[in-house]
């Protein structure tokens, strides 16, 4: 059906991510999709001010946004999963770009482009689709650290696992990022509020 593109982004809040594992609080894909476009955002800001970057701020949030809408089509693969075996992974992302073209037909034509560069970024984004992706990453992190606070021991391996792929990106204003704002989030709220 054309033009059912908008229908279908807003059933990402019927997602339901980490679903190999108990959830204290549950994290729909629209829930997580904007945690991810704020993040990105904060560290595009970050490089710009503290590290002479010159990201277009408003396109990495954008981008952010729409990272994972296609998991409207194949759900939420969990990441033991997604990456398994390289051919999982090759499969997976044929899977993906498959849902990216079923997501474009369902727009008005003279639509497509306008949504074609944020659900299928090109070379040109490398840089700002790397910032996503340590948004994606941070944002994991930060899921299993709440999951923590919470008493949920079920995350522990997953905290390990994320920070582990956490240091190994390359980008200072994530390593500012984790040094300056992460710790607060170990906060509760009277102590955020002081």
């Amino acid at each position: 059906m054309e033009n059912a593109f908008f229908p279908l982004v807003f059933r990402q809040k019927y997602i339901r991510r980490w679903g190999l594992m108990r959830n204290v609080s549950t994290e729909t894909l629209s829930e997580h999709s904007y945690e991810v476009a704020v993040t990105a955002h904060a560290l595009a800001v970050i490089g710009n001010r503290y590290f002479g970057r010159d990201y277009d701020e408003g396109k990495v949030a954008l981008l952010a946004l729409f990272h994972d809408v296609q998991e409207v089509f194949t759900g939420d693969l969990p990441t033991p999963v997604k990456y398994y075996t390289p051919e999982m992974r090759a499969n997976y992302a044929s899977i993906e770009e498959s849902a990216t073209r079923q997501f474009l037909s369902k727009l008005d034509g003279g639509l497509t482009d306008g949504y074609e560069k944020l659900l299928a970024p090109t070379e040109e984004d490398a840089g700002l689709s790397a910032v996503v992706h340590a948004a994606d990453k941070l944002c994991a992190y930060i899921k299993c650290v709440e999951e923590r606070k919470s008493g949920n021991g079920e995350f522990r391996s997953a905290e390990k696992a994320t920070k582990k792929a956490l240091a190994k990106i390359d980008l200072p204003e994530l390593g500012w990022f984790l040094e300056h704002v992460l710790p607060a989030f170990e906060c509760d709220l009277d102590e955020l509020q002081k």
